[in-house]
This record gives C-alpha cells, sequence and structure tokens, in this order.
C-alpha cells in the first residue's frame, strides 16, 4: 500500500513538473490555440461568427446558416459558402454550394444540414460534411483569393450552385474559367474563378431549379450552375476585386498560382502565427491561453486592406486610385477607438500609420472625416467624431507616418461645420449650433415633439452622450491643436472639452438630460429614462455607466463627484446596485444592448470598458485588480457563449486583450497606460524595430492577483501607471503579485 502511495505521489509531481515545463516553454504556434466558436452563442444581440481570413486580408468567410437563426453556432443547415463577406458581419457576397447531381438543382432552397462535430474551423482553414449531399468542403483563403475543395461519397455528377442577392452576373469564359460579379451597396465586387477539371455543363436557373435563358436570369437572386463529370474531387480557387475582373485574376495569380491546397493552409497558418507571435505569454491555464489568443485573432479581422498590388477602388469618389502604401477601410470608431486602435498602435504602428493615412484620404475624397468607414463608403453610425481620439492617440505615442496638418484640417470641419446628431453625415443643424454656443445638446421632456428633421425616430437625440462624447473629442482636438501650434484652436477646444460639465446634476450624482431652457427633464430615473436603449438621452446603455465617461478629465470628474472617497463608493454602488426590476429581463427591455451585467455595470457595451480602472485613479488600486478579473472570468472564456456582448469587429476582444496582459488605454490622446491584474507570468510584446515590452508578474494566479509592488524599467513606481515614453525604446514592467489586497496606497 506505501509502495503504492508512493508510486502515486511520483506520478502526480511528474504530471505536475511536465504540466508546468510545457507552460514555460516557449509558444511557437500559437494560432492552434485559437477557437473561432468562441462566443457563436449571444447573450443578447450579435453573436460572433466563425470568420476564416488572412490578419487584416480582403477575403473573409463563413459559411451562410440558417435563417432567422442570429446565433451562428445553432444554425444547423448552410444555404451556402460566400466567395466574400466584404463588411464586418455583413452579408456574403456570391455564394457557392455543392450539390450531388443535375436532379439535386431541384431543391429549392439549396441548402444541407451539417453538424458541429463534422466541420473544423481555424483561423486559416474551415471543413465541413454537408450531411444531406455528402459532399465534404474544404476552405482556405489569401488576402485577396480563396480556395475550395469540394469531395462528393457519391458517384454521380458534381454541381456547383452559384447565387447572387443583389445584382449580379456570371459568365464562363471557357471550361475551367469562370467571371462573376455582384452589386454590393453602390459598388461592384467581381471574382475570377478555376477550376481544377473541365466544366461538362452548364447554365442559369430560376428559384424552382429550372434552366432559364441568360437573358431570363438577370437580376437579384441569380443562380448559375456547373456540372462536372463523375465523383471526382473538384478544386476551385478564386480572386476578387473591387476593380474589374482581370484585377481579380491577376490578384489570383499572384496568391494562388497552382492548385496545391495545403500549402495555402500552411501558408496561412504562418500568416497568423506570425501576427499572433507579437504577443508572447506565459503562465495562465489553458482555458486562459486559448481565450487570449482567440480574442488577439478577433483583433485583426479589421480594418481591412484593399490595396490590389498598387491600386484601389475608392467608394468615397468613384474612382480607381493607384497607391504607395496599403488602403483599410472598414472600421467602426465608436466601438474601435477604445482599445482596438491603441492595441494595434503597441503591435503594428506601421500598418496604424496606413490606417489613419487611409482614413485621411476617405475625408478628402467625401468631403467629411468617415466615421464608420466601410468598402462601399461611410455608413455613419453611432455618435462622436473618434477619429480625433484615434489620430490623438497615434500621434501623442509617437506614431508619425502620416500628415498630421491634413488630418487636423479634416476633424476640425466635422468639430466646427458638421452634425453630432446620431447616425447622421452632413453640415450643422440649428441643434448642433445651440450646442456650439451653449455647450450641452439640448434634450427633450418624454412629451415634446421632436422638430428636426435629421433627428431619428429610432435613435433620438441621445442628448447626453453626445455632449459626453463630443467633449472627449473636443480634448484630442485640442491636443492636436497644441502640437501643431494652432494656440487659439486650442484654446476653444480646450474650453469646450469642459462641455460634459453642464449635463452634471450635483443633485443626483449623474449625467442628466437638460433642456434648451437649461433646466433639467424631470422626473428622471438613470436606470431607465430616455425610451427603448435610453437613447433619447444616452447611446444604447444608461446613466449608470455613462456617467462616467470623462476620460480626459478623471480629476475633476473625481471633484465633481464629491473626492476621491465618494467617487470611490459611487464606483462600488455601481456594480453592486440593483436592476430596475425583479429579473433581467425587464433591464433587457429597456436597454438591448445591456449584456455582462453586474448590479448596473455593462461589460458588454463599449461605454464601460474604462470603468473598472477608475478605482486607481481614487486611490484604490486593489479594487481594480478584483474587479478586473472577475470580470474577465465571468464573461470571456471559452465557450460558445464566451462573449458578453457585441464583440464589433475586435472592440470586447482587445479590451480582453489589454486586461489579461495586465494594463489599459484608460485615455487615447494621453500616452499612458493604467495597471490591472495580468492574468500570465510573463507577457513579451513586440513592438516593432526590435523594441520590446516585458511585463513579469510572477506567481500570478486565481488568487494571487493583487499587486503588492511595482517597478519600470528598475524604478519604483506607486501610482500604477506608466507612460508610452516609458516604453518606446522598449520596456520591462515587474509586478510583485500577492494574495491579499494592498490598501495603503499613496
Amino acid at each position: 500500500m506505501k509502495q503504492q502511495l508512493r508510486l502515486g505521489l511520483v506520478i502526480l509531481t511528474v504530471t505536475f513538473l511536465i504540466s508546468n515545463s510545457l507552460i514555460s516553454q516557449e509558444l511557437t504556434n500559437p494560432a492552434d490555440l485559437v477557437n473561432p466558436r468562441i462566443g457563436g452563442v449571444s447573450h443578447v444581440l450579435m453573436p460572433t461568427f466563425p470568420t476564416v481570413h488572412r490578419p487584416y486580408g480582403m477575403v473573409r468567410f463563413y459559411p451562410v446558416t440558417s435563417p432567422g437563426i442570429s446565433d451562428s453556432y445553432l444554425g444547423g443547415r448552410i444555404f451556402g459558402f460566400p466567395l466574400n463577406r466584404p463588411e464586418h458581419r455583413g452579408r456574403a457576397a456570391i455564394t457557392v454550394i455543392p450539390v450531388t447531381g443535375i436532379d439535386g438543382l431541384q431543391n429549392a432552397d439549396l441548402s444541407s444540414a451539417i453538424d458541429h462535430d463534422f466541420e473544423k474551423i481555424t483561423p486559416y482553414s474551415y471543413s465541413v460534411l454537408l450531411e444531406d449531399e455528402n459532399i465534404t468542403v474544404d476552405y482556405t483563403p489569401t488576402e485577396r483569393c480563396g480556395f475550395f475543395q469540394f469531395s462528393p461519397e457519391s458517384t454521380a455528377d458534381l454541381v456547383l450552385v452559384f447565387q447572387t442577392t443583389d445584382d449580379g452576373n456570371f459568365n464562363l469564359k471557357n471550361e475551367q474559367n469562370l467571371l462573376g460579379s455582384e452589386a454590393f451597396n453602390g459598388i461592384r465586387e467581381y471574382v475570377n474563378i478555376w477550376f481544377n477539371r473541365p466544366v461538362k455543363q452548364s447554365g442559369f436557373i430560376d428559384s424552382d431549379g429550372k434552366a432559364v435563358n441568360k437573358s431570363k436570369a438577370k437580376g437579384k437572386s441569380l443562380k448559375f450552375y456547373v456540372v462536372f463529370n463523375g465523383a471526382e474531387q473538384v478544386k476551385m480557387n478564386y480572386g476578387i476585386s473591387w476593380i474589374d475582373e482581370t484585377q481579380a485574376g491577376r490578384n489570383l495569380l499572384q496568391e494562388i498560382p497552382g492548385w496545391d491546397f495545403n500549402k495555402v493552409v500552411d501558408q496561412g497558418r504562418d500568416a497568423w502565427n506570425k501576427e499572433l507571435l507579437k504577443i508572447k505569454i506565459k503562465g495562465g491555464t489553458e482555458n486562459q491561453r486559448i481565450t487570449f489568443y482567440t480574442a488577439l485573432y478577433r483583433s485583426m479581422e479589421r480594418m481591412v486592406n484593399i490595396n490590389e498590388y498598387g491600386r484601389y477602388f475608392s467608394a468615397y469618389n468613384k474612382k480607381t486610385i493607384k497607391t504607395t502604401h496599403d488602403f483599410y477601410v472598414d472600421d467602426w470608431s465608436w466601438d474601435t477607438f477604445r482599445t482596438l486602435h491603441p492595441l494595434r498602435f503597441l503591435i503594428s504602428p506601421d500598418r496604424e500609420a496606413d490606417m489613419i493615412k487611409s482614413y485621411i484620404l476617405m475625408g478628402e475624397q467625401g468631403g467629411w472625416m468617415p466615421t464608420f468607414p466601410q468598402v462601399s463608403g461611410d455608413a455613419k453610425c453611432m455618435i462622436g467624431h473618434h477619429q480625433a481620439a484615434i489620430i490623438a492617440d497615434a500621434w501623442m505615442k509617437g506614431i508619425r507616418g502620416f500628415d498630421l496638418q491634413r488630418a487636423y484640417k479634416l476633424l476640425k470641419k466635422n468639430a466646427m461645420e458638421g452634425t453630432m446628431i446620431p447616425w447622421q453625415e452632413g453640415p450643422a443643424t440649428e441643434i448642433d449650433n445651440f450646442y456650439r454656443d451653449k455647450g450641452w445638446f439640448p434634450a427633450l421632456s418624454p412629451d415634446e415633439t421632436e422638430t428636426i428633421k435629421q433627428v431619428g425616430p429610432f435613435e433620438k437625440r441621445q442628448a447626453v452622450a453626445v455632449t459626453l462624447e463630443e467633449s472627449y473629442d473636443d480634448w484630442c482636438l485640442s491636443e492636436l491643436a497644441g502640437e501643431l501650434k494652432q494656440t487659439d484652436d486650442q484654446k476653444l477646444f480646450l474650453k469646450r472639452s469642459g462641455n460634459y460639465k453642464n449635463v452634471y446634476n450635483a443633485s443626483t450624482g449623474f449625467m442628466s438630460p437638460k433642456k434648451a431652457d437649461g433646466t433639467w427633464v424631470e422626473p428622471y430615473d438613470p436606470k431607465i429614462s430616455g425610451g427603448t436603449g435610453c437613447r433619447d438621452y444616452f447611446a444604447e446603455i444608461n446613466s449608470w455607466n455613462y456617467s462616467w465617461f470623462v476620460p480626459h478629465d478623471i480629476d475633476n470628474l473625481i471633484s465633481l463627484m464629491g473626492g476621491k472617497q465618494k467617487f470611490s463608493s459611487r464606483l462600488d454602488q455601481l456594480f453592486e446596485e440593483p436592476l430596475n426590476g425583479y429579473a433581467k429581463w425587464t433591464t433587457i427591455s429597456t436597454q438591448p444592448d445591456a449584456s455582462g451585467i453586474v448590479g448596473q455595470f455593462v461589460m458588454g457595451n463599449e461605454p464601460g470598458f474604462h470603468v473598472p480602472y477608475l478605482y486607481v485613479y481614487a486611490g484604490e488600486a486593489w479594487k481594480t485588480q478584483k474587479r478586473i478579473r472577475q470580470l474577465m472570468d465571468a464573461w470571456f472564456r471559452n465557450d460558445v457563449m464566451g462573449i458578453c456582448g457585441d464583440e464589433d469587429g475586435g472592440g470586447l476582444s482587445s479590451w480582453y486583450v489589454f486586461s489579461a496582459m495586465g494594463f489599459y488605454p484608460m485615455t487615447p490622446g494621453k500616452p499612458e497606460y493604467v495597471i490591472g491584474s495580468p492574468l500570465f507570468e510573463e507577457i513579451t510584446i513586440d513592438l516593432g524595430g526590435d523594441k520590446v515590452l516585458n511585463i513579469k508578474a510572477p506567481g500570478s494566479s486565481a488568487q494571487s492577483k493583487y499587486i503588492a509592488a511595482m517597478t519600470v524599467n528598475g524604478q519604483p513606481v506607486n501610482n500604477y501607471r506608466f507612460s508610452q515614453k516609458d516604453i518606446s525604446q522598449g520596456g520591462k514592467i515587474v509586478l510583485e503579485m500577492v494574495s491579499r489586497p494592498v490598501t495603503n496606497e499613496k
């Protein structure tokens, strides 16, 4: 018995040592850790999608699943495989689906059941068995191209059906080359498709699968089929272009010159490993490492490079333009200025400079600095002019690969002449002029009728949120004006950056709606007032969350709220305050964007990202450390519900990347970071140019989450912050992790 016990102890000891040895080994293939299914079932609104692409690539892929099922993981049928998804979370542009035999065209919906247990997804490849057809579909992309393999089990002919949802066209040039195109939001995507086997038969079909001639087949929901003899595997590769079919073919020759599918898969894996290895981690649990690298992968979906080897098509002036640098589109600045752009400033500064140059060119081509620039033009969503934050953050952190004067000219035009009305672009209206004169966006009482035609019936005025976010954007502009020696502008924008004070109601302690006559809207409930989504006064979530959005002037916000002790107590209350009813559904019915709820705090929506870090500024950093760990553990996990809100193309994921590394860019535009609580014992960040930031947190664990001491480049730091200057040439941060909070801060 004693021998068995000793043997058991030896086995346990060896297992422990091997496990810890594996954790400490150098990570070489983080792409293998990525789980694209994380978040595939949503908490409230949109799930994530298992997107297959190259980092920042023009081609994005995930299947078209069951209509009516928004949660991508729960869709039990596939209705097509897209050749591209041009916009984040957007529709497919031209799909293809294989069918067994020509009789299979009679299947009206052209779909097949699938089983996720027979599906394999990585960032760079996809494979699934279509159960109704007994056909295995394999896929891998490059930056501007894609590669399919269709492997049937039947002996019948293999049929591929191509379909569009907007105005499309197909033309079989020869027995192995198919050209196609589809209209997409006012522009056109072209595809140049090649098959490794000759086409036996082809033609157009109607919605019932019956053959029709080309003249009757034009228009939306166009279907074109090609037939291959026998049951051999068919390989299909293609290039896409926003310029023309010829350029699509050139892109294909450049990126997939042959028929070696596995070679393209391996190249994709290498490309992902190269990007993901810009951040190396040691320690943590297996699930934490998987969640981390999946979040980092999600942070590299966009912006999207549409440079087609020296040319790009601009939807902003409808011209094909020569370029000497990469040109990027597809960004939602309201979602991405907070953490996604700051993350790229660290790990891809040259790429970020090209993104800002792209913003400048789009602004000059279209007349206004875009807010949600898509491949098809500016979507103009949400509120604020947060390109000012993106550009100020880059400049103040030392990125110089763009023309600041040109950028500032456009930013100033938006700030001085443009409208601030939610989801609108264009010249100022009377309420914009009111804001610039009085210093707050005027709110309406619930019984007042909207008189400004530009204000949308669903998005409303969002009056308090507009005031808060424009105040911050103006602070960013004041920083840029100072850099350009524009003294008068600097003073003007700095003054306007204090407008947030105009909507702070000292009697309630909340940011509150103020009418044009200077009186407060009454009655007012900071939990629910403002209609669905609180949109009369806020953007998507309530005053309990928005009242903290003064990232540029935190010390004065603390003073407004009564000093550090009261400020910290109010933060405590935020995380403990009950919902506005006995169940979560009562909150969600009034705030559908509220997810990842803790008390009144909303983790799953962007305005709250910085809030848990505010304790540091109130002198209680240990509360930040405790709260950040709780939020990461509860709401970011390695499972299909492991994202707590709308991921928004890297918004939530980049928050997690920063928080898991143990620091956060509190104020984009200010070259400073605040410390949280790192999940890992060591983090190494490649800053480019042979510069490395190394963060050591020996012993970091679920219990050892608190920081007893901190050094930056060997010097002790007491305020739990460090600057961009500290790490501009690389740096080393050492954190002493302990299991009890340190409450005697200076």
